[in-house]
């Protein structure tokens, strides 16, 4: 059939839209599948990460058993592997990974605040509460402020509604502008601490390296072997009325290289001979509690996962995972 003159134009325009069309449903295809494509290897590469990083995450716990395993009264330190960080190459070439062991039980229990009777029912432990308060102050918390932070972070786990005196149930934070309640049971993240009543930005970032939440309520037994220096105030909860900040610093920077042999070679150090000491938390050359930091490479994948190792008994277990780096 023959177009006549006059709609030639508009023949060739339907003709010209159509095409655009097609070309954008193309185009829209095309980029749909290069989008699925990308997902389905990133997933395929994400499980094949996660994979690398469960496996790494045994081997590191079968290491803390032989640890143990040597340790008999005193884990040893000699090789360094408190925060050493390890590279290992993947298997065919795939990829590499980043893995460390440190000591997580130098830190001050948040759930040690508290303490379980024998009816799973948790109450202040008000030596606890104490000890946390003199960190705080240690680490340049205004004493009132301290205290104040110590009462409603027990009062936070503890399973009654009655605020201890300077404390915080969930009066206090009825009136935020997103009201919320006290958990009434154990820290499940030393983040948590966000929550509580008194807690600002400044005492968080002040306090945030020193405290850990473990999944017990007892206070965390420290491995004065594996102080860091830049964790010495950890020993001010030893024995919060006798060790001070500056004295703390000397014990960590007298200890001597590999460690103390035995809790009587501890007491020796020149800071603490001679003087009368009323400790709060026993010492230890044992470590109970491992963390494990792990970078997982695949391909253009990165995956970071930690966990919480609990060493107390004859065989490690997991005792927390997170995909996500620590805090």
């Amino acid at each position: 059939m023959r177009v006549p003159e006059r709609e030639r134009g508009a023949a060739l325009l339907a003709v010209l839209v159509l095409v655009a069309v097609m070309g954008a449903m193309a185009a829209a295809a095309f980029d749909r599948l290069r989008i699925s494509t990308a997902l389905a290897t990133n997933s395929a590469q994400l499980d094949q990460a996660r994979a690398y990083a469960v496996g790494l995450e045994s081997l590191l716990t079968l290491r803390i058993d032989d640890m143990n395993d040597e340790a008999g009264d005193r884990t040893p330190t000699e090789d360094g592997w408190n925060g050493s960080v390890r590279s290992i190459a993947l298997p065919g070439g795939l990829g590499s990974a980043r893995a460390s062991i440190r000591d997580a039980g130098n830190c001050f229990n948040l759930n040690g605040l508290v303490q379980s009777g024998g009816d799973g029912v948790l109450t202040a432990r008000p030596r606890g509460v104490a000890a946390f308060t003199r960190l705080m102050i240690a680490l340049g918390t205004p004493d009132q402020q301290a205290a104040g932070i110590a009462a409603a972070a027990a009062d936070w786990a503890d399973s009654d509604s009655e605020p201890l005196p300077r404390g915080a149930e969930d009066g206090a934070y009825a009136g935020e502008s997103r009201p919320y309640r006290a958990a009434n049971t154990l820290f499940a993240e030393a983040s948590e601490l966000r929550a509580v009543a008194g807690v600002s930005a400044d005492a968080y970032a002040r306090i945030r390296p020193f405290v850990c939440a473990l999944p017990v309520a007892e206070p965390s037994p420290m491995n004065v072997n594996t102080v860091l220096p830049s964790e010495a105030a950890l020993l001010v909860v030893l024995a919060p009325d006798s060790i001070a900040p500056d004295r703390a610093r000397r014990i960590v920077a007298e200890r001597p290289a590999g460690g103390w042999r035995t809790i009587a070679d501890f007491w020796r150090t020149p800071s603490l001979r001679g003087r009368r000491v009323e400790m709060v938390t026993t010492p230890d050359l044992v470590t109970r509690w491992f963390g494990l930091d792990l970078e997982v490479s695949v391909g253009d994948t990165e995956l970071t996962e930690t966990a919480l190792i609990d060493a107390r008994y004859a065989t490690s277990t997991v005792a927390a995972r997170r995909w996500t780096s620590d805090e």
